[in-house]
């Protein structure tokens, strides 16, 4: 999957109506891309992208950094939820997230407002993405960060995303993190989160 441009998402994000954010300073549009060409495979890669698109100055900036989407092989075959594991289904959640503590112990995004998730329970090397078994509502699908070490980047999911978006490399984390506190100071403390998928980029 090649890295989308910010052209790409915006223009992706309005065929679908979705709100684009283009008023101001770091007004952020958190967009993740969930990787089309695995075939809901359960790959345990972080081979997915969350994008964040902003202005600063009236200056548009992007950032790219992998990440996953997806619930890593472990929570898919030790199933915490008597429903089946999450997938977070693709789709615009307005003031989805804040900052808070993720697990008491770090700052990232947080879960406060409702989102769709797929609930997938037969524990195979697929991800079912089964219209019929949806399930909405507040689950803890936050946006943090896999490797706590500086300089670091984590190459399997594992245990690291339970259907929480994880961004893989910690120097990535901390540049997406400084991002969304300037956006609170400017926006206060409510982060939309915009779920697509590869083959949907136009």
């Amino acid at each position: 999957m090649n890295h989308p441009t910010r052209e790409q998402i915006k223009t992706t994000l309005k065929s679908k109506g979705y709100k684009w954010f283009e008023n101001g300073d770091y007004n952020l549009n958190i967009v993740g891309v969930r990787n089309s060409e695995t075939l809901n495979e359960v790959t345990n890669k972080f081979d997915d992208y969350i994008t964040v698109s902003y202005k600063i100055g009236g200056e548009w900036q992007f950032h790219c950094f992998d990440c996953t989407t997806d619930p890593g092989t472990h929570w898919v075959e030790n199933v915490m939820n008597d429903k089946g594991v999450a997938i977070l289904k693709p789709g615009q959640y307005r003031s989805s997230h804040k900052l808070r503590l993720h697990g008491g112990k770090y700052l990232a995004l947080g879960q406060q407002n409702p989102v769709t998730v797929y609930r997938d329970n037969n524990r195979d090397d697929k991800y079912d993405l089964d219209e019929s078994k949806t399930d909405t509502g507040i689950f803890g699908i936050n946006i943090h960060r896999a490797s706590k070490y500086e300089g670091k980047k984590s190459t399997n999911v594992d245990k690291w995303s339970a259907g929480c978006q994880v961004i893989a490399a910690n120097d990535d984390w901390h540049e997406f993190l400084d991002i969304c506190q300037q956006a609170r100071e400017v926006w206060s403390n409510n982060f939309t989160y915009t779920l697509i998928n590869s083959d949907d980029i136009v």
